[in-house]
């Protein structure tokens, strides 16, 4: 946790330095540190920082892209004629284990339009969540253990 302090003063210094506080010109600054830590980054041992950052772009490219695909599906159903839906809430064995990783997958499986995740298992074990179509569960649970679980334990852990 080191790491992404000392680049956000990097940057903060950049936008000390530079006379310019706007935030193009800190994420400039950010962008500098980072460029300027992966150039000594076997002396200060930041190459965990790197990776994690590229496999958390990758999460936030995820959830863009199933919240995209998630409301045309959305979409398509509202203008459908005949709405053949079958709603229902179904329990997802999860595979993360600690809160900050539960609370992620319930967040964006909630902000995808046609799933909201309902609660979480005393034992933490099952994340119970009720889609807009809920005819085929096995294909919903395997859609969020190969998405949003695999790329979420990729980044955090």
């Amino acid at each position: 946790m080191r790491l992404p302090l000392i680049n956000i003063l990097l940057a903060l210094t950049w936008t000390a330095v530079s006379g310019s506080f706007t935030l193009a010109n800190f994420i400039f600054g950010f962008l500098l540190g980072a460029g300027t830590l992966y150039l000594i980054r076997e002396q200060v041992g930041s190459l965990g920082y790197f990776a994690r950052s590229v496999k958390v772009i990758s999460l936030a490219l995820l959830f863009l892209y199933e919240l995209v695909l998630s409301a045309w599906r959305v979409a398509v159903l509202v203008i459908t004629p005949k709405m053949d839906l079958k709603p229902g809430i179904f329990a997802y064995p999860l595979k993360v284990d600690r809160d900050f990783e539960i609370t992620l997958l319930a967040n964006l499986i909630t902000l995808t339009p046609g799933t909201l995740s309902v609660d979480v298992s005393e034992d933490r074990r099952f994340l119970y969540v009720h889609a807009l179509d809920c005819s085929s569960p096995d294909d919903l649970r395997r859609d969020i253990a190969d998405g949003f679980e695999r790329k979420i334990m990729e980044a955090f852990r």
